[in-house]
This record gives C-alpha cells, structure tokens and sequence, in this order.
C-alpha cells in the first residue's frame, strides 16, 4: 500500500542546500551535483551582503564554512569574494546554474522589506520569477509578500497550532512548510482541507522518509536526496 502510493503520489525532492554531503553547501558545485543526481528544486539561502548583493550564505558569518569569522552584513560582495576565493555565489550566478530548474530561496536574515525587495528584483531581472518560491516565517514572507504580489510563498510554520486565517490572507501561500517531525496524518488532512500543498524539511533517514511519502507530503526537503530519489523511485 505505502509503495503504491508513493509511486502514485511522487512528491517533490529538494536538495537542501545543494548536495552537502558530497559537496560544501549553498555553493554553484554543490547545486550543480545536486541537480545531476535528479533533484526536482534545490532550496539555497539567501542573505544581502554589506552593498546590497543577494549571495548565498545560511550563516550570520563566514565563520563555519569558510574559516572567516566576520559578519556577512559588515562585507561587500568584493570582500566577501576575495575572503573565500569566489567561493559564496550571487544569487544571480546561482539562479543562472539553476536554469531550467526550480529553487526555493530560503530568507534565514531578520524580516526586512528592503532585503525581500533586492532579492525579488534580482529574481526578476533574471527571468526567474516562473521557477523561484520563497520559505522563510511569517515575518520574513510578509516581506516578500509586500515586494512581489505574485510571488509563490512556501510559509515555514514550526507549531502544530495552524496559522490564523488573517495571517494566511496576508501571506497566501501554496505552500505550508513544515519541519517533518511534527507532520502526522492529521495534519496532512488538515493543510491539503484548506487548499495548502505540504512541503516538509529536513528528513535524513530513510524511516522518517518512508513515513513522509506514505503521508502524502507534496515535496520533501532533505540532505540526503540520494536516499528519497531510491525511495521514491527517481
């Protein structure tokens, strides 16, 4: 039965920053593997450095993925390219690696308009806005909500308590984006009642996958997309 449905229902796999189990994460190598191995969307973040450029950095600092403890708010795209080699992608440079395939931008900074509006504006000005959606807390989608009205929203909701009904109004998402530990039957009833697809993050072993795809979530967002592919069938 759980096989039958998981071939019928075929849920979306996103790699999570890339492929980070073979490749460091959020940089062009590390998208590049995780789209040859058959992902249907990659999820990268996406922070404004000190001049306002949309680079791809899950961090406050450099300091875990590329020994550089400074701020990525103190640096402008120059030095932050010279202080990891060209390491840290734009956002522009990952959308064009991207092409074709869908990314979920994942805004992990405190809620700023200005921040959700450059990064909209560089989404647009790369002929994107088709295959880009956002996740990120109510905040942050408020956000993009204001910069782009048409924007495809993944809403990250961390409580069982569902979200107030004005709060889904403002925000219209497609998606409810939950961590995967708290998705159950019941709550994949509820989210696909009110017209929601269900996205959730960020499975690694193949029993909390299995459960997933037997739950009928719409997309899975894991580490190991090596593992959901085999168990999704491709």
């Amino acid at each position: 039965m759980g096989r039958a449905r998981q071939i019928e229902h075929h849920p979306a796999a996103v790699a999570h920053r890339g492929d980070p189990y073979r490749v460091r994460e959020n940089t062009l190598d590390s998208l590049r593997s995780a789209l040859a191995l058959g992902a249907d969307a990659v999820e990268i973040d996406v922070r404004l450095t000190k001049d306002g450029v949309p680079v791809l950095l899950h961090d406050e600092t450099l300091k875990r993925l590329w020994e550089q403890d400074r701020p990525l708010r103190a640096l402008s795209a120059a030095e932050v390219r010279g202080l990891t080699e060209g390491g840290v992608p734009t956002l522009a440079e990952a959308l064009a690696v991207c092409d074709g395939s869908r990314v979920m931008l994942d805004l992990p900074g405190p809620p700023d308009v200005r921040a959700a509006r450059r990064i909209a504006d560089v989404v647009r000005e790369c002929g994107a806005q088709d295959r880009v959606y956002y996740c990120a807390d109510a905040s942050a989608m408020l956000a993009v909500r204001a910069a782009d009205p048409a924007a495809e929203i993944a809403l990250t909701w961390t409580t069982l308590a569902p979200p107030r009904p004005a709060l889904l109004d403002a925000v219209r998402p497609r998606w409810l984006n939950y961590r995967f530990g708290l998705v159950d039957h019941a709550l994949a009833e509820r989210v696909h009642r009110g017209g929601h697809l269900l996205s959730v993050w960020t499975p690694d072993t193949r029993r909390s996958m299995r459960r997933l795809l037997e739950l009928g979530v719409d997309s899975i967002t894991t580490n190991r997309l090596d593992v959901l592919l085999g168990l999704r069938g491709g």
